[in-house]
């Protein structure tokens, strides 16, 4: 835990309890060791779509689907929701969680490479949720900014990377390490980075 655990615990006791369907996500993901965001950071997403209005939304590596329901729910009726995740078996765990949850409508479900998907979408986003594999966080970045529109979003999880950006040692170590650095460094963002759980960058593009 990147804060203090003590203080973890108390954040997390104040959240409401989850439907049955992202209740059940959480459980299964924690007893498979499936990285899900949590519903810490789910809330904070939720929350950002609803401040920032985003209907259009693109999210890079979406596993079982978790992160997407929270997206989706919080766009709410005409949204256009983009889930893209490699594994053919987790594209079809989280179908059957997006009918259960009541967003299969506005959800477009990719498999493969979540760069390419994205390239193959056309149009701009108004919010793109980045977690992919670290090592791809760089290359996020170099393709995200052509793709999110002025006054979009960028959010990118796992940005403290377990603390391994203190120390980087192992290739996605360093990845992230990069990504945040030309991150902060970029003249078309405005970002901040959380400390919730595992690190959240949320920035703003300005141009």
């Amino acid at each position: 835990m990147i804060v203090n655990p003590e203080i973890e615990r108390y954040m997390l006791g104040l959240l409401p309890l989850r439907d049955a369907v992202l209740q059940e996500m959480e459980d299964s993901a924690a007893r498979r060791k499936i990285p899900i965001i949590g519903p810490a950071v789910g809330r904070l997403l939720a929350q950002l779509v609803m401040i920032s209005g985003a209907k259009r939304i693109f999210e890079l590596g979406s596993a079982i689907g978790y992160s997407t329901i929270w997206l989706a729910r919080a766009a709410g009726s005409g949204a256009d929701v983009h889930y893209s995740d490699g594994s053919r078996e987790n594209a079809r765990e989280a179908r059957s969680y997006f009918d259960r949850a009541g967003v299969a409508s506005v959800i477009q479900v990719h498999v493969g490479d979540a760069l390419t998907s994205l390239s193959q979408t056309a149009g701009e986003f108004d919010f793109i949720f980045n977690d992919v594999d670290k090592e791809g966080y760089p290359a996020v970045l170099e393709a995200v900014r052509s793709r999110l529109r002025r006054g979009g979003l960028f959010v990118t999880d796992n940005t403290l990377w377990h603390e391994r950006v203190l120390e980087p040692a192992e290739a996605s170590d360093h990845a992230v390490v990069t990504f945040n650095q030309k991150l902060y460094e970029s003249i078309h963002f405005f970002t901040t980075l959380l400390p919730i759980r595992d690190g959240v960058t949320v920035s703003l593009k300005l141009s």
